[in-house]
């Protein structure tokens, strides 16, 4: 593992041993025990996308292992007065020790990891967002105590987040289904390795996504970028919020999951979000060890 750039650059055994050194980084912070991994190294964090939880949460990753992480807005960078990417790359492995960045196209995600010679981390693109999707594992490992036999549901727009999950779903053994809109569908790559390699499923019809699933999955519905497209799309996901219905299909003892900001109201009620709150709060914070586990694995 040299790059964290999409989770289908993952083996199965790659993410159970991320999950696992996850695991033991958050015990040593709740137990006092932080040990500074990466004393000495320094991560530049290039966002061109906005940030609440990827930037403070590598941001205090980094000092929690004893390193230094550098905030690169994109406006204040080169690259954002067109200097190649492949430039930025090879100048800025000559500073750092490791770059996230958070940004719109996967191909510049992949064109730095090509071109540099340090290793990269998605934080996010319209694509893949491993790192949430690796926070949402280790939540899931957390109240459910493994993967197998579990079913996944993702309801909402066939996303970044749509995309990732259903990799890390599948290589991490469980079933997988996503409820959207014909028009919404995740990346059809995405969905043809899905069907081909694990229990995979993509309808227009809710109620057949999340019957009898023990996760279910939502996200806003017009990501960032997408802010001009909200109310094209608060109607054609009219039928797809996670409410008291809806749940109702799924198990009685089913966790719900949201990689947040939620719009209450919208994709999910606010009845629904409080009811589950504790298992959203502890995927956010999940997104602090998980991240430190790939930096660790990465960079040391």
């Amino acid at each position: 593992m040299k790059h964290l750039l999409k989770m289908a650059d993952l083996e199965s055994g790659e993410i159970i041993n991320l999950l696992n050194l996850a695991d033991q980084l958050k015990y040593e912070k709740k137990h006092g025990l932080m040990k500074k991994h990466l004393e000495g190294k320094t991560l530049g964090m290039i966002f061109q996308k906005a940030s609440t939880r990827t930037r403070v949460s590598f941001e205090v990753g980094m000092y929690e292992l004893g390193g230094y992480a550098l905030f690169l807005s994109a406006n204040d960078l080169q690259i954002g007065r067109g200097e190649p990417i492949q430039d930025t790359a090879r100048v800025l492995s000559r500073y750092l020790d490791g770059i996230m960045i958070r940004t719109y196209k996967q191909s510049d995600v992949e064109a730095l990891a090509e071109h540099g010679s340090i290793p990269i981390i998605n934080g996010l693109t319209d694509y893949a967002h491993p790192c949430q999707a690796l926070a949402d594992l280790m939540t899931i490992r957390e109240y459910k105590g493994g993967f197998k036999g579990l079913k996944l549901c993702f309801v909402g727009d066939g996303n970044n987040m749509a995309n990732s999950l259903i990799v890390g779903g599948i290589k991490c053994g469980m079933s997988v289904s996503i409820a959207c809109p014909k028009a919404y569908r995740p990346d059809a790559d995405i969905m043809k390795w899905a069907s081909e390699n694990g229990d995979f499923v993509c309808t227009d019809d809710i109620e057949t996504a999340i019957k009898d699933a023990d996760i279910v999955y939502t996200d806003v519905w017009a990501s960032m970028g997408q802010e001009g497209e909200a109310e094209k799309r608060k109607k054609a996901f009219a039928g797809y919020q996670l409410n008291t219905q809806t749940m109702s299909w799924a198990k009685k003892d089913a966790m719900v999951l949201h990689c947040l900001p939620a719009h209450r109201g919208e994709e999910i009620t606010e009845e629904v979000f409080e009811a589950h709150a504790n298992e959203i709060f502890d995927e956010a914070e999940n997104r602090l060890h998980a991240q430190k586990a790939v930096l660790v694995t990465l960079m040391k």
